[in-house]
């Protein structure tokens, strides 16, 4: 267990003096108390309960688990989650560790498995015993935790879904990442960082601990700081890729936002738009969340931001929408506003066209006012508009509002938004795909598609002019590096701003062990960024090595890596493979990522990325 203690103590000896400080709970009536003979406990964990004085009726539970050295009581006291429980009037239970180093046992198959024993049976015991004798919701019950206990929010979240309905893991792993088979407790790889495998395979370590589970799988809120040395920042992608595997969604986020400076938010959400992983990335911070205010977006993830629980009452129908300032592709409706007396509040509108089985969406706006955009022109739109409330329930149905788009002719100057960052897949010695995100309209001509564009110099050769977002290339020259970026253009001729540059090199043509490489600039702040993935993919045949090498800006550093052997001389960056992520097999792929300083304003990226394999 000395492994076990060391890596933790500092930095949450250093977070416990923070959270103390500046995230004290304010004085309240209400008290934490212990629980004793609250079910079964094979590990001998203690529990303590929160109960506020304004507590729902039948109020939701969360969880709160601590980190390695500390205890329930000092997560009561450093943290913000009971005062948002004073305010809002849910349970939260705190759980402590009792073994040496006050870690919890996220590494054991017990632990790994549903009801295998361990931690975790003593946790879930503490919420059967909160839903019996405090009356608890048994549909509500949400974890998260820092550190060890972000670690735990993952374990409890993969192994117990029948129970936690969200998790939010603040400095975590994902699911098993910390498994053992010697008893020690600690995985260096996975804290290291470098255990990194594929979304299936992480996904199938969720599906084995409850195998034959078919319910509803929780969404996940994942908080990592970019500097953390304890749990190492690599831990918070290995998480998104797991959580969306387990969800059955795609990798590439449906939103990125800086809700914060240097906090970058990615959304996940299902194809109806249901959010299921949210991921926060948090710039020059070490191992020492969550920082103020975090809390309070976890328990907004969770839903907990409301005193009125069990809403079942649907907004009052709104009025019958009108139409006005109808162009070729566009329109404004606005309608009567509705009503809620359900106690949750009217939370917006969902706008509707009619069209027959299935009626497409046209927006979901907070007031009771649209402006469409994207039509078709000289085209007859029947739409509808349904209000929700703060709890989900939905009106009836809006009457009809009927119009028809103009033949067009009308003058737009307004661009559409710049695309998003390409990224580059399937590439051989003459060919690749690209995929970006897609720009939107708001001049009325609508989007019309992209142009595709080679950075060679004073003049931009076309790759290509595609009407949706992708494209793939052809007659490309082997072994040559390409720089490539999108602009967007709608249907009046106007065009975005330049896309972020994707840089790949295609392979060689022969075969033989040639590799490639793609870098997808994962987020950027005022004097640094991370470059993650750097995916390193082998040609026909496998390879049992890769080196690549690309250009720093001048005036650029780098402040860490990962996944890889890295050196610098003068602006010249060589990376190599490690011990784990070499031998790949053909058309394989390994990764690597870094983190880089650079001039405050500075808004360049390294480029003249190649790889090379013996």
């Amino acid at each position: 267990m000395g492994k076990l203690k060391s890596p933790f103590r500092l930095a949450v000896a250093a977070m416990l003096v923070l959270t103390s400080l500046v995230l004290a709970r304010p004085a309240a009536a209400a008290s934490l108390v212990e629980v004793t003979g609250f079910g079964t406990n094979p590990t001998n964990l203690r529990m303590h309960i929160y109960v506020p004085d304004n507590v729902q009726p039948n109020p939701p539970i969360l969880v709160a688990v601590h980190y390695c050295t500390g205890t329930g009581p000092a997560f009561f006291s450093g943290s913000q989650f009971a005062s948002l429980a004073d305010q809002y009037g849910f349970i939260v239970i705190y759980p402590t560790a009792t073994r040496s180093g006050s870690c919890f046992d996220v590494s054991s198959q017990q632990a790994l498995t549903h009801n295998g024993g361990s931690d975790p049976v003593g946790i879930v015991s503490m919420v059967r015993w909160a839903v019996q004798n405090r009356n608890g919701d048994a549909n509500r019950v949400y974890v998260t935790g820092a550190s060890s206990g972000g670690m735990m929010t993952n374990v409890l979240i993969g192994a117990y879904p029948d129970v936690f309905k969200a998790g939010a893991a603040f400095m975590g792993v994902p699911f098993a990442c910390f498994a053992t088979t010697d008893g020690s407790m600690w995985n260096s790889q996975c804290s290291g960082g470098n255990r990194i495998m594929t979304p299936q395979q992480w996904g199938d370590l969720v599906r084995n601990a409850f195998p034959g589970y078919t319910g509803a799988r929780p969404p996940m809120q994942i908080w990592h700081g970019t500097t953390d040395t304890t749990l190492a920042y690599p831990n918070f992608n290995e998480q998104i890729k797991q959580w969306t595997n387990v969800h059955g969604i795609s990798q590439t986020p449906s939103s990125t936002t800086t809700p914060q400076p240097n906090w970058t938010r990615t959304q996940y959400r299902d194809s109806g738009g249901t959010l299921k992983v949210e991921a926060y990335s948090i710039a020059n911070t070490g191992h020492s969340l969550p920082l103020s205010g975090q809390a309070a977006l976890a328990i907004q993830f969770f839903g907990l931001n409301t005193t009125t629980p069990g809403d079942t009452t649907p907004p009052t129908t709104p009025g019958t929408p009108t139409a006005s300032n109808i162009t070729s592709t566009g329109a404004t409706l606005n309608w009567t506003a509705s009503t809620d007396a359900g106690g949750s509040g009217l939370a917006g509108y969902n706008v509707y066209r009619e069209q027959g089985a299935t009626d497409p969406s046209l927006g979901t706006p907070a007031t009771n006012s649209i402006t469409l955009t994207g039509l078709t022109p000289s085209t007859q739109y029947q739409v509808y508009v349904r209000a929700r409330d703060g709890a989900g329930n939905l009106s009836g149905n809006s009457q009809l509002v009927t119009f028809t788009t103009s033949a067009g002719g009308g003058t737009d100057t307004t661009p559409p938004t710049t695309p998003g960052t390409p990224t580059a897949s399937a590439i051989t010695s003459t060919g690749a795909t690209l995929n970006w995100t897609a720009s939107t309209d708001a001049g009325g001509s609508g989007l019309a598609g992209y142009n595709v564009y080679r950075e060679q110099g004073a003049t931009d050769p076309s790759l290509g002019t595609p009407a949706t977002n992708s494209i793939t290339l052809t007659g490309l020259t082997p072994s040559t590096q390409y720089q490539v970026y999108v602009r967007a253009r709608d249907g009046a001729g106007n065009l975005s701003g330049n896309s972020a540059l994707v840089t790949f090199t295609t392979t060689a043509g022969g075969g033989g062990g040639a590799c490639t490489v793609t870098a997808t600039t994962q987020t950027q702040w005022g004097n640094g960024y991370v470059i993650q993935p750097v995916n390193v993919t082998a040609g026909s045949s496998p390879i049992t090595s890769w080196t690549v090498t690309f250009a720093l800006p001048a005036g650029h550093a780098i402040v860490g890596s990962w996944n890889t052997a890295l050196t610098v001389s003068g602006q010249t960056v060589t990376a190599r493979n490690a011990g784990h992520n070499g031998n790949l097999p053909a058309g394989g792929s390994g990764n690597f990522g870094f983190q880089a300083s650079r001039p405050n304003g500075n808004t360049a990226v390294p480029t003249g990325y190649t790889c090379t394999s013996p």
